[in-house]
């Protein structure tokens, strides 16, 4: 029982391991990258809108593609209307008006099938006329940044690269508490872990709202966009590669993109990411830790990257269970585990976080609080507990700045600190549950900021896995827009 509780915690250390691992790849984009192999490059691109009930901001996007600096016979605009009822085909049209013959309005009769059938309503258009040498899929919210267009094009001028995808940052004008732990998560999960992506040569997923695919390896791929899953974009780059062609991060085109504000709608946008992945998981079953030549999406560091995030959440519970199993047991070794878990913890928390703030200074400076915040308060008190050799010891006795608990309330206190990785999860769920009643925009922030960004992530990952074993319905449900993008 001792040795089945060690490994239960030594997998629950492996995806903190595995995080600096893949942070100390970054550094190594300096030198392994593709900028020696892309040139000035720009060819005729369609760009494919989805768009359902978009009126807020379907205009103000259009009107910034068409100031990009890209030469204005070679961008055309396709917004593919989903049946909308708000005032968004009235707004397209008219911006067709302004823009002749580089504005189109399509429009389906039926909607509410979801974003890969209306992707693939509007790429079957565009793939019948020789006009286009490049597609650009983006989201009807985003707004580029002037440069960002030509900066991913740039990298087609290299024939073995099928698709490019850009830097989403959150861009509120009026950011929350909420949006910044998002602004500060995107830093760390784009900016920075798709750089590591560079480096191997394999990127799991091409950002829904910045991709950039070649003629070529749209067609490669069967010329339409998966239907049968919620991750149609990490499908296309998972088929991108396995078709032989590379796809690359470009992290100075800068897209900035509105994001939830509230947990339920995090929580619901984020479910729909982390079911697709758990169907991308099995799908692609015949893949993982499997690598051969040109195709290094199945080695084994992108399969640990992958791995470590979509398991998060069982790690958690079994560096608990082995923790409380050790106590329990009453083993020595509990404290001795303890402590050298979350030292490990702890380093990679700072090496991580004092590499994400830099990567994106004006986001780093703007959510500084979140990026030290984003474990939970609770989180960082137990880990500075690790260092302290005596404020936990093998019988449960807590003493820690002159606080001497009774040995009942000390075995508690203990078996709290030693589950509190799952425990932290089930507190965020309480958090999205806490929103939903009056007291909740004052409680609710207070439980994030204590529970941690982390946890409720995790918590989504675990609602996911219920979801796909009980088979939920399967449904495509936006996050609701409002035009809050700070151009």
């Amino acid at each position: 029982m001792t040795g089945l509780c060690l490994v239960l915690v030594a997998l629950g250390a492996v995806p903190v391991a595995v995080g600096a691992y893949q942070f100390l790849l970054i550094p190594l984009h300096a030198w392994r990258n593709h900028y020696r192999r892309a040139a000035p490059y720009l060819p005729r691109v369609a760009v494919i809108v989805p768009a359902w009930n978009e009126g807020a901001v379907i205009g103000r996007s259009i009107d910034r593609l068409m100031g990009l600096e890209y030469p204005e016979s070679a961008l055309r605009v396709y917004v593919v209307d989903d049946a909308s009822t708000d005032d968004t085909p009235e707004v397209v049209l008219g911006r067709a008006a302004r823009y002749p013959g580089r504005v189109f309005h399509l429009r389906r009769a039926k909607g509410g099938q979801g974003k890969a059938h209306t992707l693939n309503h509007g790429i079957e258009i565009v793939l019948a006329e020789d006009w286009m040498e490049a597609l650009l899929v983006m989201d009807a919210d985003v707004i580029y940044r002037p440069d960002s267009l030509r900066r991913m094009t740039r990298h087609l001028a290299d024939p073995e690269v099928g698709a490019v995808t850009a830097y989403i940052r959150e861009g509120s004008g009026d950011p929350n508490y909420l949006t910044r732990f998002i602004a500060y998560e995107y830093i760390a999960a784009q900016a920075a872990a798709r750089r590591a992506g560079n480096v191997l040569g394999a990127l799991a997923c091409l950002a829904g709202g910045a991709q950039l695919h070649s003629r070529e390896n749209l067609v490669a791929i069967g010329g339409r966009i998966d239907t049968s899953t919620l991750a149609e974009d990490t499908i296309t780059t998972f088929r991108s590669q396995l078709a032989g062609r590379r796809v690359v991060f470009e992290p100075y085109a800068v897209v900035l993109a509105e994001e939830p504000g509230s947990i339920a709608a995090l929580w619901k946008q984020r479910l729909r990411w982390a079911r697709g992945n758990v169907q991308v998981t099995k799908m692609f079953r015949h893949l993982w830790f499997r690598p051969w030549r040109d195709r290094r999406i199945g080695g084994v560091s992108f399969g640990l990257f992958w791995f470590c995030i979509f398991l998060l959440p069982v790690a958690m519970i079994g560096s608990s269970l082995g923790l409380v199993g050790l106590f329990l047991l009453h083993s020595d070794l509990a404290t001795v585990v303890f402590r050298a878990t979350w030292w490990l913890a702890a380093g990679s928390y700072v090496f991580i976080t004092a590499m994400v703030v830099q990567i994106d200074a004006p986001t780093g400076r703007r959510s500084w609080r979140e990026a030290m915040l984003f474990p939970g308060v609770v989180s960082l008190v137990v880990m500075a507990l690790a260092f302290f050799p005596g404020a936990v010891d093998p019988d449960g006795r807590i003493s820690l700045w002159g606080l001497d608990l009774p040995p009942a309330g000390g075995v508690a206190v203990t078996l709290a600190i030693y589950a509190w990785v799952s425990c932290s999860m089930v507190f965020a769920w309480l958090a999205r549950r806490v929103e939903a009643t009056r007291a909740g925009r004052l409680l609710a922030p207070l439980l994030v900021y204590l529970v941690g960004y982390g946890p409720l992530l995790c918590a989504i990952t675990f609602d996911a896995y219920v979801k796909e074993y009980r088979k939920a319905a399967q449904v495509w449900d936006k996050t609701e827009k409002t035009g809050r993008v700070m151009v």
